[in-house]
């Protein structure tokens, strides 16, 4: 069952979780990111069952994450392109990678990501645009947006670890 809360369907997070939170969906983007496009790479790829496939594409491609297009005639067969609005998720599978490397790989990192121009391993980290500096728990606040509802205005201005005026969780 979906959560229906409108401090849940408000917030970004919770959007995004609604669209791509089932695993399956993740780990269907992570292979459309290494270049699985057909029906049958990510079966193989994922060990997954063909009904529970058929769904996540279906849904990810009704979300706009994937554009279905025919490559085959006779008979009709169909690859998922991953769109603007998918390789836009690319970051968070990287944040994901990154955080797994970090506490779930203790012989080691199986996967790195690494520049593809000179193989150097990178280091992900998520910056600030403007000054590139690492967005971090003690250096963050959540404000309500512009298009935020009094609901959403009242739920922040409760969120202890998020007010300004409270100091930095982890301190």
């Amino acid at each position: 069952m979906q959560p229906k809360s409108p401090s849940i369907l408000e917030c970004p997070v919770g959007r995004a979780v609604e669209m791509v939170g089932e695993w399956w969906s993740i780990l269907i983007l992570r292979d459309a990111f290494q270049g699985a496009t057909k029906f049958d790479e990510f079966s193989q790829n994922l060990g997954i069952a063909p009904n529970i496939l058929s769904r996540r594409l279906a849904h990810l491609t009704a979300s706009g994450m994937f554009m279905r297009r025919r490559y085959n005639e006779r008979p009709p067969r169909y690859e998922y392109v991953l769109t603007d609005k998918a390789r836009d998720f690319f970051p968070v599978v990287v944040a994901l990678l990154a955080w797994g490397n970090k506490h779930l790989a203790p012989k080691g990192e199986s996967i790195l990501l690494a520049n593809r121009s000179d193989a150097r391993p990178f280091d992900p980290v998520v910056v600030d645009a403007n000054d590139m500096q690492p967005i971090t728990l003690t250096n963050t606040v959540a404000i309500p947006g512009p298009r935020a509802s009094r609901g959403m205005r009242a739920r922040l201005a409760s969120l202890k670890a998020m007010n300004p005026a409270v100091a930095p969780a982890g301190e």
